[in-house]
């Protein structure tokens, strides 16, 4: 069958490369459908638990994504004529952000106190040009003794303050409305700058970082992708000598990525950050079927073939090996759809398409336009196949040390497996050179956290939130919390509730109490309510019913174990004071720690049947469970091997590393399988015995290896580079796994199958 297929392309070169290159522009074509969500809700699927409990309190209440603008005079007192101006002069500004519902800062902040026996609301800052000295003194000290505006929007030394601004999108076009929403907080931004030179301007929040992860794939895309491409191709073309080859193996890195992403379009998958990363996968990946094609073709020229006699051998040894290569990659990202985030579940089936295209245009498309194009081989003796020769001998000569050695050095590795820790910190997804993260390390340092979790807490009844009793123990929550190292501010019902009272009992600070009767404390509610002006009112923290009220929780920058560690002990604090009370709990950092604990144990599921699936398709390609099993030991280790080291140097393993496994899996089989099939050719064509057989598989394969892995762990390097985390975590981890690959299919996996054969021949 295979014979026959070879020689109906090369009968048909011509057709095949015309048909090839219209199927590849029609599927090409799908790309102008491609969609990218940032949203970072697309890292969950809709029965996740903690994404439940956190639309539950949006919808109870009112939605919270945010932008912050942080203001920093250069002179370190923001309570001057001019600063205090500019604040006023930015909020008003930030009402014009599209989708904005809220926006709170210093100016607009309702300052309440008593005239008489009234009570007034006002802005804090009422009329900036009338400031005078004294007003202003006035000013830093409600400010400065305001628990709602401390750590919150002003910095305790008074030398930050910021503007917030509360963003409600549609949801219905998220590629539009929140690029909408950032394209007008920029433009503040540059007023800001533009308008007010002596004050350093700093921009973060929810609503930015959603922008911030699509422009950080955008610039791996333009800078990462042409530099990875031009590395791979230049390691092939050093290593094989070939113009030709080299240019058709770039064709079809370029068709490979098109026509996967196209495909992508044409059936409606939309993209997200991760996935952005596919193109510089496919990249890599793209390579290995074309360079094992082009160095036995190159080969057999050498041997003084013409380049069609030459190709059919290629071919003739080569397609099956292709074929069990690329079926066990597909298995290996198939496997990714266990994961419970989606975009790596999109990520792995993007890429699947990619080697699919990939392993088709490899044995159709490269052997048919290589055999057209005019070629400048000759039959000559090659230094590379004097190169693998001696690795071979050398691996015959030391198979005892090898086997020995590479073992205690897989031992040594692995036994630091255990050293590595389940950890994210979202925030350090992105490089120190992005403004985001500048931005958001600047605000960290001197204001306030952009690490929150809101507690939802329903008192059971109609009007409960006035309840003397629920209001105690809301503020002794309230107490525990600000006690806790963790917590950097807390913004609840029960301050206002306190300032109230003692407003309206003359200002006297004896009375800076929760009131003690419930009709009293709905009277101080309504009062201040009727009072608060459009778009400041309360709907962000108690609820239609006035039975359930939000507390709003800043917290510190913390990893996911940490935060989860957080969570657990205010869980145990409710389910000890708040036996009666329903508590919610729930935040984008929340759900992003939770995420990566389900992730590595469902990926390890997935890994665990990828890896049995994988070595099911070796023992029947092999038709044989003893080359089976042996090929499970280079399968199995390099990922073994690199976690080990990663336990070593780094130990965090986070959202994009935990599916690092399942990515290699497939990837790593290659060269194993390469290996394997050109010894059991030997043993079964030429009658050679173990040791010849490790020679002439280091003779016909050995240089393809070589390539391919310093090929695909030079691609996955630049990918290492990258300044969003979640690719250069991955980059590096891959480069690691693959690199531990090449030193196991070179110096472990020979004298392991010349021991196994000894022992078989023996026996």
């Amino acid at each position: 069958m295979i014979q026959s297929y070879i020689a109906w392309l090369m009968r048909w070169r011509v057709f095949v490369v015309v048909a090839a290159l219209l199927s590849v522009a029609f599927l090409s074509s799908g790309m102008c459908f491609l969609k990218l969500d940032s949203d970072y809700r697309i890292f969950f699927n809709k029965e996740n638990k903690e994404l439940q409990a956190y639309e539950t309190i949006q919808a109870t209440y009112s939605k919270n994504d945010n932008a912050l603008i942080v203001l920093a005079p250069k002179e370190g007192n923001v309570f001057t004529a001019q600063t205090l101006a500019a604040v006023a002069d930015v909020t008003e500004r930030a009402w014009q952000v599209p989708y904005s519902t809220r926006v709170d800062s210093l100016s607009n902040y309702q300052h309440t106190e008593a005239q008489g026996d009234e009570l007034t609301v006002s802005n804090l800052v009422a009329d900036p040009a009338q400031l005078n000295a004294k007003a202003i003194a006035k000013i830093r000290d409600i400010a400065l003794h305001e628990p709602l505006l401390v750590h919150r929007l002003v910095s305790p030394s008074g030398h930050v303050t910021a503007i917030n601004i509360t963003v409600e999108l549609p949801g219905k076009d998220l590629t539009r409305e929140n690029p909408e929403a950032v394209a007008k907080i920029r433009e503040i931004e540059r007023y800001i700058q533009q308008t007010y030179p002596d004050i350093a301007v700093y921009v973060s929040g929810v609503v930015v970082m959603n922008a911030a992860f699509p422009e950080a794939i955008q610039y791996d895309l333009q800078h990462l992708m042409p530099l990875a491409a031009l590395v791979i191709l230049a390691l092939v073309f050093f290593m094989l000598r070939q113009l030709t080859g080299t240019f058709i193996t770039f064709l079809i890195m370029v068709f490979a990525i098109t026509c996967a992403m196209g495909l992508t379009g044409w059936l409606g998958i939309h993209l997200s950050p991760p996935t952005m990363s596919v193109p510089i996968i496919i990249l890599t990946l793209a390579i290995a079927d074309c360079v094992h094609v082009l160095s036995n073709w190159q080969q057999q020229i050498h041997q003084g073939k013409d380049k069609i006699t030459a190709m059919q051998e290629s071919l003739r040894i080569n397609f099956s090996p292709v074929f069990l290569t690329s079926l066990t990659t597909l298995v290996g990202f198939l496997s990714m759809n266990f994961s419970d985030a989606p975009p790596f579940r999109t990520l792995g089936n993007i890429a699947v398409f990619g080697v699919f295209f990939a392993w088709l245009l490899s044995i159709s498309f490269l052997p048919a336009l290589l055999t057209l194009l005019p070629s400048r081989l000759k039959a000559q003796p090659t230094a590379t196949q004097t190169n693998m020769l001696f690795w071979a001998e050398f691996n015959i000569a030391h198979q005892n040390r090898l086997l020995w050695g590479i073992g205690l050095l897989i031992a040594g590795l692995v036994v630091f497996i255990p050293k590595n820790e389940l950890n994210d910190v979202f925030v350090k997804y992105f490089d120190e050179h992005i403004p985001f993260r500048q931005a958001t390390d600047f605000i960290v340092d001197n204001l306030t956290g952009v690490y929150f979790i809101d507690f939802s807490v329903d008192s059971g009844q109609q009007q409960g939130i006035s309840s003397p009793q629920f209001q105690q123990q809301l503020d002794n929550f309230t107490q525990w919390l600000r006690q806790q190292p963790e917590v950097i501010h807390v913004n609840a019902i029960t301050d206002i509730m306190k300032r109230l009272n003692r407003n309206l009992h003359a200002d006297q600070d004896a009375w800076y109490r929760l009131p003690q009767q419930r009709d009293l404390a709905a009277q101080y509610l309504l009062l201040y309510e009727m009072s608060l002006p459009y778009g400041l009112d309360l709907n962000n923290q108690i609820d239609i019913d006035k039975r359930a009220t939000r507390l709003f929780v800043t917290l510190k920058t913390l990893s996911s174990t940490e935060l989860i560690g957080f969570e657990q002990r205010s869980r145990q604090w409710i389910d000890r004071n708040f036996p009666h009370f329903q508590v919610l709990a729930g935040s984008p950092s929340l759900m992003f720690a939770h995420i990566g604990q389900k992730n590595i144990r469902s990926m390890l599921i997935g890994t665990v049947l990828a890896f049995l699936a994988i070595s099911l398709i070796l023992m029947w390609a092999f038709g044989s469970w003893r080359y089976g099993l042996v090929s499970l030991a280079p399968n199995a280790v390099p990922a073994a091997m690199a976690f080990g080291l990663w336990g070593l140097l780094n130990g965090q393993v986070g959202l994009s590393l935990s599916v690092v496994a399942a990515m290699t899996m497939g990837i790593v089989v290659d060269d194993t399988v390469h290996f394997i099939s050109k010894y059991r050719r030997a043993l079964n064509e030429h009658k050679a015995s173990a040791v010849d057989a490790v020679r002439y598989a280091f003779k016909t394969v050995g240089t393809a290896i070589w390539v391919t892995s310093a090929a695909l762990v030079a691609g996955f390097m630049v990918i290492s580079t990258s300044a969003f985390e979640l690719n250069a975590g991955m980059g590096f981890l891959v480069s690691l796994v693959i690199a531990f690959a090449l030193l196991a299919d070179f110096f472990f996996l020979p004298p392991l199958l010349i021991k196994l054969d000894t022992w078989l021949h023996k026996k």
